[in-house]
Order: C-alpha cells, then structure tokens, then sequence
C-alpha cells in the first residue's frame, strides 16, 4: 500500500487547511486510516482516524478537525479549522489493515501566529 498526503502549507493562525491521504496499491475491504502529527523536536502523535465503515475517533483535535473518507478513491481528509501555531508540524497519513500499518511521507503544516 503507498499513501500520498497533499494539502499542507503555510497558514496564519486562525485559518483553515485541508489534507487529504490517497492510498493505492492493495487495499482491504475492512481497513482503518488517520492522521498522525510530529511538531519540531517532538514525538509522532494521533490526531485522528476513521475506520472503513465511517465511524471517526478523535484524539487530539479539541474539535476543530473532521476527518472523513471517501472509500470509492481510497482517500482519507482531515479539515483543519481555527489553527494555531501548536498545529505546526509533519502530518502523517497512516493505513491499518490485517497486513500491518502503511505511512505515507507527510505534509508540511506550519501555522503562523
């Protein structure tokens, strides 16, 4: 499986962004996909992920973010809402199935104040 994360950037605080992750290769039916950040000098962390039937978990998003799928392209998203500079970092895209964790190589997210 190869991820494919686009939608960073350069944002000021208070502005939105939206990532979007397509996954290609073998995918499985049953399969879970999220979005990791790894702020500067820090370690990767969850900020959320949704499972293949719609059900999304949060995790560190204190309710700005959504996270949503679109199963027929294979694409997870991640709309960022009202960011802070606490926002900056790496966003990582992860897919799960019964074959293990697949990462995509990130996306730049830097938040200005």
């Amino acid at each position: 499986v190869q991820l494919q994360a686009s939608g960073g950037g350069l944002v000021q605080a208070g502005g939105s962004l939206r990532l979007s992750c397509a996954a290609s290769g073998t995918i499985s039916r049953i399969n879970t996909m999220g979005w990791y950040r790894q702020a500067p000098g820090k370690e990767r962390v969850s900020v959320a992920y949704i499972l293949s039937g719609g059900r999304a978990h949060y995790v560190d998003s204190e309710g700005r973010f959504t996270i949503s799928r679109d199963n027929a392209k294979n694409t997870v998203y991640l709309q960022m809402n009202s960011l802070t500079p606490k926002d900056t970092g790496i966003y990582f895209c992860k897919y799960t199935d019964g074959g293990g964790d697949y990462w995509g190589k990130g996306t730049q997210v830097t938040v200005s104040s």
